[in-house]
């Protein structure tokens, strides 16, 4: 029952972001994979706070507050999210599959519950039924909304690197780690600090901000998800700097720029689109696009039906 407990949340919830992905479905086996790998990154998660808690109770011993919030800030989420940001980079960022902007969401929600998951049946089994049904609404979605908070800003930041533009690539990539890492460090900051605090008043005034803190951070990351469903879109370029939307049907083979011949819409070889015309460019943005929608703003071909 316990097992259960803990593990229904994490398959909810990647049921959920599963569903949302209206494209094209990413592999079942590089789903896996990415869910097992952020597993994985309990180890190091826990290696890194525990070294982070020995310096912070030498420090910080007669000040338990002051330690838990600054061990939550400045220790446990960057442990945590630069643990599945390097999962996520390492198993990701090259493999053909990521082709739309929702799969970075996808991918990141799978490492992150694989987090989860296992340090949930730790929790679940060390302390119980109460522990199981609190965390199932909080702390399990809140890994989540790190993920998606994450993934967010990954796919941008794979967009931007596509387009050959550094400077938004450096930035989106960033913050595609400063902002779970930041949002999940007030997360336990606020929570931990309650805990610690023998002041009621401080108690009870923390544990009210940290519930408005939960409402808000799930209430963003829904809608984030919804959009990013919604307007999904390609992020695979063809040569020219032509972005791609819909895959359009062409027969016949054709030579990749690497020198290899191929028939499908991937070269085999290097892993490029295939070339497609004709080519648009958006009004809003000036991007250069073909089918149906800009990649770059997802504003719809001017006179195409969009619906």
């Amino acid at each position: 029952m316990l097992f259960a407990l803990a593990l229904i949340p994490v398959i909810a919830l990647l049921i959920f972001i599963y569903v949302k992905d209206k494209n094209e479905k990413e592999p079942i086996g590089l789903l896996i994979g990415l869910f097992f790998a952020g597993l994985g990154t309990v180890v190091t998660a826990l290696i890194g706070e525990a070294i982070g808690m020995a310096i912070f109770e030498l420090l910080l011993s007669d000040y338990p507050v002051i330690k838990m919030v600054l061990l939550s800030i400045l220790i446990v989420g960057p442990c945590e999210e630069l643990g599945k940001y390097m999962v996520l980079r390492l198993i990701t960022w090259k493999n053909k599959n990521f082709n739309y902007s929702y799969d970075a969401i996808v991918y990141s929600v799978f490492v992150s519950l694989g987090f989860a998951a296992l340090e949930n049946i730790n929790y679940v089994f060390s302390n119980g039924v109460g522990t199981a049904i609190l965390r199932m609404f909080t702390a399990i979605p809140g890994h989540a909304c790190f993920a998606v908070f994450m993934g967010y800003f990954y796919s941008k930041a794979k967009y931007a690197h596509i387009m050959n533009d550094r400077k938004k690539y450096r930035r989106y990539n960033v913050l595609s780690l400063i902002v779970p890492i930041l949002v999940h460090g007030v997360y336990d900051a606020i929570a931990l600090g309650a805990r610690e605090s023998s002041e009621e008043i401080f108690m009870v005034f923390a544990v009210l901000l940290w519930l408005a803190y939960v409402i808000a951070m799930f209430v963003v990351a829904f809608i984030v998800v919804l959009k990013a469903s919604k307007n999904d879109y390609c992020i695979v370029t063809i040569p020219e700097g032509v972005q791609t939307v819909y895959r359009p049907v062409t027969e016949g083979t054709w030579i990749c720029s690497c020198g290899k011949t191929n028939y499908l819409y991937y070269c085999s070889e290097c892993g490029k689109a295939r070339p497609v015309n004709p080519v648009w460019h958006c009004p809003k943005c000036g991007i250069a696009c073909v089918y149906n929608f800009c990649g770059n703003c997802g504003t719809g071909r001017p006179g195409a039906n969009n619906k």
